[in-house]
């Protein structure tokens, strides 16, 4: 007995030695360094604080920090955005099937999803959400979060939404079973010319490639025989999607991409053969937003000189993220290897580690060196590479095109980039669409509607519309901008009316790279030939530079154009809409 005491004396002083240590006062300075340091800090702040902590919204807090010191793209996703983060690339979520936006602190229904339950069960483009489930949902509480949160739900279960809608003055009321909703990441298909088929790939999820085989596939009918894949615009998505749709366009045995990272070896990507569309003169559309898979898809068909791509230099994104994912289900994205195009090129932009600002300013920088209206404004940071048959290409900081299709200013005004920049332009757009769905239901297609708008003298109502909100009227400017104006107007018109088919086809007959894809086909330029004497080689770059200068009109209405983004996250850029 007492030996056994005197064990346990021993053990108690030990045990009593070690908190004190590491618990007491103000002792920090003999906790150990490293991972321990932080949970003991925890520790200690849950214990001994002088007031009641959430830990674990302290930790919510502590995460981004940590991780925003290694580089741009490692991130920490709450468990609450978790669903609004991977909705996009897994192709479908459960809702009611609406696009809105919230104005003047109500929700309006922008669009209805064909097929869906809010369509089955009565809801129109233009009504006014203002009650879920028996209770008002109008005024400052409406957020984009908020709504989603009440809209979506899961498959199945039921919600009663309350709407006002034009001509009743009396809500009506809809109990809307919610229901699987797909996310189509291939957003229009149609033919350019009688010969050249276009798609357009706004990112890269689950689904992309079979929706890129269906796409194909109503091409085929319609007898193309040539194609133009539009990733502008596109940020990016799913390595192996972007792999697979590759895979489509090359012969056997060709490197797509590689990835390799400190503790990830070398892992390569190579085309089985079986691609369906292995000899189809083909071209890439690219620009300074085009990140991540695109930069994959347009990398694997420029080193391989099975294609031309064509617009701006790319976005610069060759980090490679695995999702880890905690208890509660919040996750983060670590980067954990680089990918590299068939030769070899890392087209990841510098970054500084913890820089955000700087990192996220590089497209801003673009434009205040020259980068969208001059081809000698690039500059390349990185090493020379060369493609299969030869040619030159560069590392270190996005895909440069093939050709470059400069953007033009000369009807930029101040008074344009204002009327862009404040939301005005969307407001009034949604305005005048919401006061007039009536009359444009008679439109049934994008010219229609464009002719009838071109008709009602649509710009000068915006400028009486946005010298009521604050945008002073400047008629000088107006008039030089009036093209511009125009386009942005009835181009948000289609969307708000038609479907974002409808409006990508609207915007591309103007667009001076849509113009430059389809010269390359019609003078059979799709596939890069081999360098030739340097003479020669000199004398077709200049005739290509050349082309690709000749003023052209900007379409800023493809995202409200790169003046508009620039200082601003690719988040910011596309939060024009939200589903539910």
């Amino acid at each position: 007995m007492p030996l056994l005491m005197a064990i346990c004396v021993v053990v108690g002083v030990v045990i009593g030695s070690f908190y004190a240590n590491h618990f007491s006062g103000n002792r920090l300075n003999i906790i150990n360094s490293g991972s321990n340091r932080l949970s003991n800090l925890l520790h200690i702040i849950d214990d001994q604080y002088v007031d009641k902590v959430d830990i674990d919204s302290l930790v919510e807090k502590v995460i981004p920090q940590i991780l925003s010191g290694l580089d741009p793209h490692s991130v920490y996703i709450s468990a609450a955005e978790v669903m609004a983060a991977n909705d996009d690339l897994k192709g479908s979520f459960s809702g009611i099937g609406i696009e809105f936006t919230i104005r003047e602190d109500t929700i309006h229904v922008q669009n209805v999803i064909a097929n869906g339950p809010s369509e089955r069960a009565g809801l129109l483009a233009g009504d006014k959400i203002v009650s879920v489930d028996d209770e008002p949902f109008t005024g400052k509480e409406v957020t984009n979060m908020a709504a989603m949160s009440k809209l979506k739900g899961p498959k199945n279960t039921k919600v009663k939404i309350g709407v006002m809608r034009f001509g009743h003055e009396e809500p009506l009321y809809y109990t809307i079973t919610r229901g699987e909703i797909p996310i189509k990441s291939v957003s229009s298909t149609y033919m350019l010319d009688d010969t050249t088929g276009y798609v357009r790939i706004k990112q890269f999820g689950e689904t992309t490639y079979l929706e890129l085989l269906n796409a194909l596939a109503d091409l085929s009918v319609q007898g193309f025989e040539n194609l133009v894949i539009d990733l502008r615009d596109n940020t990016g998505g799913y390595l192996q999607s972007a792999v697979q749709i590759v895979n489509e366009f090359l012969p056997k045995n060709k490197l797509i991409v590689y990835t390799e990272g400190r503790k990830s070896p070398r892992q390569e990507f190579r085309s089985d053969g079986h691609g369906g569309y292995q000899t189809i003169p083909l071209v890439v559309l690219i620009n300074e937003v085009s990140a991540s898979a695109a930069e994959i898809f347009a990398g694997a068909i420029q080193d391989n000189d099975r294609g031309t791509v064509i617009g701006r230099r790319s976005y610069g994104k060759g980090l490679v993220q695995q999702q880890l994912e905690f208890n509660d289900k919040s996750l983060i994205r670590l980067t954990i290897a680089r990918y590299y195009t068939p030769s070899g090129r890392c087209i990841q932009k510098p970054y500084t580690m913890g820089a955000d600002e700087d990192y996220a300013l590089d497209l801003f920088t673009r434009y205040q060196n020259g980068e969208y209206f001059s081809q000698d404004s690039i500059k390349h940071e990185g090493p020379e590479y060369h493609t299969s048959v030869g040619r030159t290409v560069f590392g270190g900081g996005g895909i440069t095109p093939d050709i470059f299709v400069p953007e033009d200013t000369s009807a930029l005004t101040s008074y344009y980039k204002q009327a862009a920049q404040s939301g005005l332009i969307l407001q009034y757009a949604y305005t005048y669409t919401d006061n007039n769905r009536q009359k444009l239901n008679e439109f049934p297609t994008s010219d229609q509607m464009e002719n009838y708008l071109k008709r009602q003298n649509i710009v000068d109502k915006f400028a009486t519309y946005a010298d009521q909100h604050g945008l002073k009227r400047r008629n000088i400017m107006i008039q030089k901008s009036h093209k511009l104006l125009e386009q942005y107007l009835v181009s948000r018109i289609v969307y708000n009316m038609l479907n974002e088919d409808a409006w990508t086809q609207y915007i591309n007959k103007d667009d001076p790279t849509v113009g430059e894809a389809l010269r390359v086909m019609k003078d059979k330029e799709a596939f890069p030939k081999k360098p030739e004497t340097e003479n020669e080689d000199e004398e077709g770059e200049k005739k290509r530079v050349a082309v690709a200068k000749v003023p052209a009109s900007c379409i800023p209405s493809r995202h409200t154009g790169t003046l508009m983004a620039v200082g601003k996250s690719l988040k910011e850029r596309f939060a024009a809409k939200e589903c539910c």
